[in-house]
């Protein structure tokens, strides 16, 4: 039987697997092959065909399987073997989710890629929880952004955020947690509202919420590990009053 090689990047959405597009359980129902994220609920495998080649592919901070250009290589030789290849990729394809390098590995071989959105758990998590990014005169935008470079530093880019008065959701923060606190509070913003959210959408959900200035002591108490998510500025102020209020009635 001939084969017809073909990518498609599918986003699998913050974590919870019903958050998932329609389109994209679709592709993962028409797949031949299904190259699959740390981050991917294995519920979601239920939906590729049995005969489907299911292959995990994770990196995950510290303990990484796979290298980029080795996925790119499966990608390559999975999709000349096999035929349609899916890469399911926690959040959304183009978030943090090195989709053009896997997107230029296979066009360079001539072989056809689609790509399908996914929510990110940049938007998704703050949204389940009735965060607002955007407020009416509160903050007009939000800011989207990794805690770290290449070479394991602290972004740069968090000290210019900083400034202004919009919505910073940090990812893969958790690890420059005490820096990321320490620019906010030379700038003399410590007191800003914000909140770290540890598997969100998740049964296992954890959330510390509070001030930027004792996010550090927050989170060693509740032991929040990854992969979680830190959001800071005046429109999370809602939340933290109310999650002020939960944690104090639970205390009765």
């Amino acid at each position: 039987m001939k084969v017809s090689p073909k990518l498609t990047l599918v986003g699998a959405g913050p974590g919870d697997p019903d958050l998932i597009t329609v389109k994209g359980l679709k592709a993962i129902a028409e797949a031949d092959v299904v190259l699959y994220d740390a981050l991917i609920s294995e519920e979601l495998l239920i939906y590729a065909p049995q005969r489907a080649v299911k292959l995990f592919v994770g990196k995950r901070a510290g303990y990484q399987s796979f290298k980029q250009d080795e996925i790119n290589q499966l990608i390559i030789s999975h999709a000349f073997q096999y035929g349609h290849v899916v890469r399911l990729k926690g959040g959304d394809p183009f978030v943090f989710g090195r989709a053009s390098e896997e997107i230029e590995a296979a066009e360079s071989f001539g072989i056809p890629v689609e790509v399908i959105p996914g929510l990110s758990s940049a938007t998704a998590i703050p949204s389940q929880l009735q965060i607002p990014l955007t407020q009416r005169n509160v903050s007009r935008g939000f800011r989207v952004m990794t805690a770290t470079t290449t070479d394991n530093e602290l972004n740069e880019d968090i000290n210019n955020v900083v400034k202004s008065n919009d919505t910073v959701i940090i990812l893969m923060g958790l690890h420059k947690l005490e820096k990321i606190v320490q620019v906010y509070q030379d700038h003399a913003k410590g007191d800003l509202p914000a909140v770290i959210v540890q598997n969100g959408t998740l049964p296992d959900e954890k959330i510390v919420a509070g001030r930027v200035q004792d996010l550090v002591s927050l989170a060693k108490q509740e032991e929040i590990g990854a992969p979680a998510i830190i959001v800071i500025g005046e429109s999370v102020e809602f939340f933290v009053k109310q999650r002020k209020a939960v944690v104090e009635l639970a205390k009765l």
